[in-house]
């Protein structure tokens, strides 16, 4: 492979990590980021103070609750190979912004706590990149803590989500009594707290491992793979990169166990930067030409800059600083003079980025989520929905002086993705809509520590809402006209229709059979 871009393109990695809350997520982040550099002190994810370099839970409320609610990016290298891990939220509630997240990435790794095995979350999310077709490295979590049956929880894997499994290692001992790994591939002992590379041996007969274990541990542990062999498939990568196969392997991202070898599946296994769909063709990731699509918007990062940063993954070619590019919804053109690199929430200027790379480009409103930039051709990708919310909320504000700063809040945080507005034909005061009730825990915690607007919730007199359509556009302004107190307008001006309960909702379209609804809209479309 002799052309530069190529060569960029087939060293990046992208990738999440989905799990279930408290399977050890935010710790295999730490370690991973351990193993590339970027920090150098174990424990910094969630250090204090001056000692904190970086930290993936930045927002306060997810200090205060120990959980993940918005989406971290983070870049940093290892072996020559570029990785950026999207850190996840691992709460329900926050699905839609981790759907997005999910359209971002090449490859996940699933996180699985030993003793749990598959718990509900887990499975939505794998669900989701079931749907994308992503493909899934399990890591099995904790295996240094009471476990269930390192077979059991295979099986499970595979009846539970129609998932064939290759574990790739295999566990020697569990909870206190683990010791290490056996290297299926390649044969060779991992011991806990010892050499990474592990101990090189001819098999498992070899007489040097029954030197390293406890007798009753090896006894069991050979039983095991003998079983192994017989029940469990071998690796096959296209099997794996088609997301029918999930390559396995066991450790504790507490102690530092298996992480490397995560990472090493990562390189030698997971796809490169894949080719993007797009309306009207396929994007390559190794065209010349820049094209990239924002997945995600985040304000107030740095409280002190009030900054707005745009996440963009790069589809294909090559991003310089300072070049122009076209904002495809609008037309207009964005210099991006300061793209960056994130690490949480520290950041550095990218001078240059590559197809699979994420960059964030400070803007000031300009950008939303779903947008395409290129080099000039009209190009949107496909892929980044929004969803009908769940919960419909009025804002009760508690200050009338700060209706302003209330509107120019809501506006900017609908843009991130955090909730959505909507503004009643009526004239009535504004709807938010959010998935699950933690987002307007976070919504009025940021009103309130953000933009200084301290607000309430109360319920709104509607309970489901649709976005609507129509072949002929008369039609379409008739139904408004005739249904007014029911029609509010999204962020884009997409008409709604708001209806007090599901009966409701199918009473009214029944005597308007020419109207299409949805629950899940598209973003963004050329104008």
């Amino acid at each position: 492979m002799t052309n530069p871009l190529e060569q960029e393109v087939a060293r990046r990695r992208t990738f999440a990590i989905i799990s279930h809350p408290d399977a050890g997520k935010t710790t295999l982040t730490e370690k991973l980021l351990l193993f590339g550099g970027a920090i150098q002190l174990a424990g910094q994810v969630r250090a204090k103070g001056d000692r904190r370099r970086t930290r993936s839970d930045w927002m306060s409320i997810e200090r205060a609750r120990g959980i993940s609610v918005v989406t971290s990016v983070m870049t940093f290298e290892y072996d020559g190979t570029v990785f950026n891990l999207l850190d996840t939220p691992g709460h329900e509630d926050f699905s839609e912004d981790t759907y997005r997240t999910l359209t971002a990435v090449d490859a996940a790794v699933m996180v699985i706590d030993a003793a749990k095995g598959i718990e509900a979350r887990t499975r939505k999310l794998f669900e989701i990149c079931r749907l994308r077709d992503i493909p899934i490295i399990t890591f099995v979590n904790k295996m240094d803590r009471e476990a269930r049956d390192p077979l059991d929880l295979l099986d499970e894997i595979e009846k539970g989500l129609a998932l064939s499994v290759a574990p790739m290692v295999w566990p020697i001992g569990q909870g206190k009594d683990f010791a290490g790994t056996y290297d299926l591939n390649s044969p060779r002992v991992r011991q806990l707290e010892q050499d990474p590379a592990g101990v090189p041996v001819s098999g498992p007969d070899d007489p040097l491992i029954p030197t390293l274990v406890k007798p009753d541990t090896f006894a069991k542990w050979r039983d095991e793979i003998d079983l192994v062999k017989d029940l469990c498939t071998s690796f096959d990568r296209q099997a794996f990169l088609e997301g029918h196969l999930s390559p396995v392997y066991f450790g504790s991202a507490l102690k530092n166990f298996g992480v490397r070898d995560l990472l090493e599946a990562l390189i030698a296994y997971a796809p490169p930067p894949r080719d993007q769909q797009a309306a009207g063709r396929v994007v390559h990731a190794t065209e010349p030409k820049m094209t990239g699509i924002v997945f995600k918007i985040q304000a107030n990062m740095d409280p002190n800059h009030r900054d707005r940063i745009a996440f963009m993954r790069l589809a294909s070619g090559k991003l310089t600083r300072g070049m122009k590019a076209k904002l495809v919804r609008t037309g207009k053109t964005v210099a991006l003079n300061a793209p960056q690199f994130f690490f949480a929430q520290d950041r550095s200027i990218a001078d240059e980025a590559f197809a699979g790379d994420v960059v964030g480009i400070p803007n000031h409103g300009l950008l939303r989520i779903g947008d395409t930039l290129t080099e000039g051709e009209d190009v949107v990708f496909t892929g980044v929905p929004s969803f009908a919310p769940e919960i419909l909320r009025r804002v009760k504000l508690g200050d009338p002086m700060k209706a302003k700063k209330l509107r120019e809040a809501l506006q900017q945080l609908a843009e991130e993705g955090v909730v959505q507005l909507f503004i009643p034909a009526d004239g009535s005061p504004a709807i938010v809509g959010v998935v699950g009730a933690l987002q307007l825990d976070v919504l009025a915690d940021r009103l309130a520590n953000e933009y200084g607007v301290p607000a309430s919730f109360e319920p709104a007199r509607y309970e489901v809402m649709r976005w609507i359509t129509c072949d002929v556009p008369k039609k379409l302004d008739e139904f408004i006209a005739n249904n007014r107190f029911s029609i509010a307008h999204d962020l884009d001006g997409d008409p709604v229709f708001m209806a007090q309960s599901a009966f409701n909702l199918n009473y009214t379209l029944e005597r308007a059979p020419e109207i299409r609804t949805t629950e899940i809209k598209e973003m963004h479309k050329p104008q």
